[in-house]
């Protein structure tokens, strides 16, 4: 047997730590807080486009995309799976065929469907099977949901420019599957990011990843951000 090293295992648990999975067992805490914000105004989004995606633990991606010129609204959830009204509980635990993912509301007439796979693309590693970052886990594998054919054409035509363009060093996991149905998560998922923003999670992970994006892709940003 092979005998890990003292640091390489404290390397491992503090990476624990700041990992989706941790995120159960201080639930009661997050509920709590979250309580302390005012609740908003319901907005009507019914003008607006919606598109799904998987990518990792929700709280980057909702992040990620709200940061995005066009896009009026984040929700996270979950979607991929056959189970109804799946639960955090059972979804971070691996327990369902879900994966966490966002449902994104936006105008067309402002930024493109084309464009937000750009962004699901460019803003989290497709190569890394059931696995995003810290997180581990078919709950948190790369998806890009389509509701019709031409939806499919995009991802799949944007797919095959980047295996072109040899832009990751390993091939693309992502599923590309119909969109079906999308499970809104308990409320004090929603707006995490901005709610908690010294969360340990947010700081070391969240946070460098939504930067991240944002060097990369300027221009695709909202003047607030």
């Amino acid at each position: 047997m092979k005998y890990v090293k003292f640091g390489a295992l404290l390397a491992i648990t503090a990476l624990f730590i700041v990992s989706c999975e941790a995120k159960t067992s201080d639930k009661v805490a997050k509920i709590t807080k979250v309580k302390t914000f005012e609740k908003e105004a319901i907005q009507d989004l019914s003008k607006y486009e919606t598109a799904y995606f998987a990518s990792g633990c929700f709280w980057c991606v909702e992040a990620v995309f709200e940061s995005v010129k066009g896009v009026k609204e984040v929700i996270s959830g979950y979607s991929g799976g056959t189970e109804k009204n799946p639960t955090y509980e059972k979804v971070g635990r691996g327990l369902t065929s879900h994966a966490e993912a966002v449902e994104v509301y936006y105008d067309p007439k402002v930024v493109s469907f084309n464009t937000l796979v750009r962004v699901f693309f460019g803003s989290h590693d497709p190569t890394t099977l059931n696995r995003q970052g810290p997180d581990r886990g078919p709950q948190y594998r790369s998806i890009a949901f389509y509701k019709n054919e031409k939806e499919r054409e995009s991802i799949i035509h944007y797919v095959e420019k980047l295996e072109q363009e040899r832009i990751f060093s390993r091939p693309i996991v992502t599923e590309i599957v119909p969109f079906k149905v999308f499970y809104k998560a308990e409320e004090y998922h929603q707006d995490f990011e901005r709610k908690h923003p010294n969360n340990p999670y947010i700081r070391n992970v969240s946070v460098p990843r939504l930067r991240s994006f944002q060097r990369k892709y300027p221009e695709l940003l909202k003047d607030s951000h």
